[in-house]
């Protein structure tokens, strides 16, 4: 097996590609690096393609080093022929080698093991042979009679080499393959509900759907029913078809013990094949399932975070709340704390009237521009005091509804305690709030993303592999961005290519002792911070008051020297190159100064404009002066919202009532739509109309068709 090829074809890229990545993954260098600064090397794949490329890599290695563990064990038991080692290194899953392996493997004592320690073999060998005999079975198996190993009569023998003979064709790779298959293909899944009553799972209560159909969020919709015990849940196989198959290659025509064969046969699909092939199917479907699961969840938090920020403003974080009262908490444009307050908003009148009197008092205090308001319990409530204090107050204000989602978990962190150890709990929850406006990506990096909630079944999936994923995804983000090196928060900076958490720790440190980098090449004094890191994380921080404008831009400082001759040769300054940029012959300077076409691309592309924000191309969130209920809303309005999540089934889209609306999948557009991320992701500003409201659940039907 050629891994390269292998990777190259399920990619749909070059050899040369997955070669060259291979050997810079293999050399240390992280996913962000490769993909922002190794472009001539990979043939410009993405970090999308290049985290596919590195999880196969993984998964493809690990299966030759099972393969390899197979191989030997097999060899030291003596029974490795070479049509066996060319059918395991062939094997392209690692089920098929697991399946080759079976016979060979060690088993617990089975009916079939037991029978073997009788002595029994000979007489399977002879059954499965299957050669006519002037003597009957009976007689023949009388000779294995043994008292002492518990053969008391013939017809223990037969049934124990019968078990022998069972185990023997549940181990066939062959047989195995087939029946999967078969099953696949044409069985189906079937649910009862074991439980009276309604619940979540009521569409499956008595459902019936073919294996091969069922989508992703079904089959975990299926296991969480089943988990929760308000589901049966089982693959109904065609047992007649795949019985067929199997006497047709078992039982030869001239058989003179077909009778027993065929028993044999039902009970080693029925007791040994079907439950271990179910359990197989089921994983299957599991692994797709939560794969799709962690890629939506992965496209939903890269698109969250990679949301537009609100800069240059001072806003005003609002956490609803009722008993407890709302949590205020005041930032500059900086997102420095300067205010906090509790008010009473949602109570009763007198005390509404008072809590406004307060927030006036403070958005007039601080210039507030942006009240960002949780859409938690009480929003509905605190929606109305923010709409209320707008229209009273003779300033240019807006309101924002923001998801609240992880607030709580952020403040009661070891993280939030640290960064506000002065500030209550409760309070911190609005800052969270507050600052997640101002800055998406730097607030909710601070939470695992698990918390965020915009997630599909994410508690039914492996925590494992959606917390790599999930990982990488804030990998990227962050370095896609970049970060401000003086001002970054440990937590940020721990996501920055090179950069553990421990390192990032030490950056911080080293920036209260000694204050600001003045330039990126200080980063080396940093404690624990070698040249390898070095090389992996400077030129995704960002030094917006060094002398260097280089400092200031995502060109690596191994690329310092190009930069400089290009600015040179434009004029001598920045402002110079741009006026001139229009007259650069790409080809022909990259020749000239020695470096890759795709390099100085991005070297001419970040002169134009240092410091630049990729989110700023983003939609920005919609600001609100006026509230809509949801019994305001008619079938056929026509609204504008912000796409909260992303799921298989379709898009949940914020109207600004409190309550998402769900585009389904087939209310998209007016093709045929398979992926729902094809046509829409999170944080995207969208025309929709309203199909249908449900005031007794609470529920929207919304549909994007004709409108976007």
């Amino acid at each position: 097996m050629n891994i390269t090829d292998i990777l190259a074809t399920e990619l749909n890229i070059k050899p040369w590609q997955v070669e060259s990545t291979i050997k810079l993954i293999d050399d240390g260098n992280t996913i962000p690096f490769i993909a922002r600064y190794r472009k001539e090397l990979t043939g410009e794949l993405s970090d999308t393609t290049l985290r596919d490329l590195h999880e196969r890599l993984t998964y493809l290695r690990n299966l030759e080093s099972r393969k390899a563990d197979v191989i030997k064990n097999i060899e030291e038991q003596g029974k490795l022929t070479e049509e066996l080692r060319l059918l395991i290194e062939n094997a392209k899953v690692l089920q098929e080698v697991e399946d080759l392996y079976r016979p060979y493997k060690q088993k617990k004592r089975t009916r079939a093991t037991i029978a073997k320690e009788r002595g029994l073999e000979p007489l399977a060998d002879i059954i499965f042979a299957q050669e006519k005999s002037a003597e009957a079975l009976i007689d023949i198996a009388a000779a294995f009679i043994n008292v002492e190993l518990g053969v008391e009569t013939p017809q223990d023998a037969i049934n124990g080499a019968l078990d022998i003979i069972a185990e023997t064709i549940s181990d066939s790779a062959d047989f195995r393959r087939e029946i999967r298959d078969n099953t696949y293909k044409n069985g189906v899944i079937a649910t009862k509900a074991t439980k009276e009553g309604k619940s979540d799972f009521e569409m499956y209560a008595d459902y019936r759907e073919p294996v091969s159909r069922i989508v992703p969020h079904r089959t975990l919709a299926v296991n969480r029913g089943e988990k929760e015990e308000f589901l049966a849940v089982k693959v109904e196989a065609p047992i007649e078809t795949i019985l067929s198959y199997l006497n047709a290659k078992i039982i030869k025509t001239t058989s003179p013990y077909r009778s027993e064969l065929e028993g044999c046969i039902k009970d080693a699909y029925t007791r040994l094949i079907a439950p271990s092939i179910e359990r197989e199917i089921r994983n299957e479907l599991t692994e797709v399932a939560e794969e799709q699961a962690i890629k939506v969840f992965g496209s939903n938090i890269r698109n969250l975070l990679l949301q537009a920020p609100i800069k240059g403003k001072t806003v005003m974080g609002f956490d609803p709340g009722f008993r407890t009262g709302c949590k205020i908490a005041v930032m500059d444009e900086t997102g420095k704390l300067l205010d906090t307050a509790t008010v009473y908003a949602t109570t009763s009148q007198s005390q509404a009237d008072e809590s406004k009197r307060v927030l006036k008092k403070m958005i007039e205090k601080h210039n507030v521009e942006v009240i960002s308001l949780g859409n938690g319990t009480a929003s509905r409530e605190s929606e109305k005091i923010c709409a209320e204090i707008i229209k009273e107050m003779d300033r240019p204000l807006h309101y924002v509804i923001v998801s609240e989602a992880g607030a709580s978990v952020y403040s009661a962190s070891e993280l939030a305690s640290k960064e506000y150890p002065d500030i209550n709990v409760s309070i911190r929850g609005a800052i969270s709030i507050g600052r997640r406006l101002q800055d998406p990506l730097a607030e909710l990096v601070k939470i695992d993303p698990k918390s965020i909630g915009v997630g599909q079944y994410q508690h039914d999936v492996s925590q494992k592999k959606l917390s790599e994923t999930l990982t990488g995804v804030v990998e990227d983000c962050v370095n896609s961005v970049g970060v401000d090196l003086n001002t970054a928060s440990p937590s940020l900076l721990q996501y920055i290519s090179g950069v553990n958490s421990g390192v990032a720790k030490n950056i911080v440190a080293y920036r209260e002792e000694n204050g600001k980098f003045k330039t990126r090449k200080e980063l080396l004094k940093v404690k624990k911070l070698g040249a390898k890191a070095y090389e992996q994380c400077a030129g995704f921080l960002r030094i917006q008051e060094s002398a260097n404008v280089l400092d200031n831009t995502s060109v690596h400082p191994e690329s310092y020297d190009a930069a400089s001759k290009l600015i040179k040769k434009y004029g001598g300054s920045i402002n110079e190159f741009r006026d001139r940029v229009s007259a650069i012959n790409i080809e022909k300077l990259a020749e000239e100064l020695e470096v890759g076409i795709p390099t100085l691309k991005d070297i001419v592309k970040e002169l134009q404009k240092p410091g630049r924000d990729p989110r700023d191309e983003m939609p920005k969130p919609i600001l609100m002066t006026d509230i809509v209920e949801l019994k305001d809303l008619k079938p056929d309005m026509l609204l504008t919202g912000t796409v909260r999540n992303v799921t298989d089934f379709g898009a949940f889209v914020d109207i600004g009532v409190h309550q998402d609306g769900l585009v389904h999948k087939s209310q998209l557009a007016d093709k045929f739509v398979r992926r729902v991320e094809e046509v829409v992701k999170l944080g995207d500003i969208v025309k929709v109309k309203v199909l249908e409201v449900d005031l007794d659940r609470n529920r929207i039907s919304l549909s994007m068709k004709g409108l976007n």
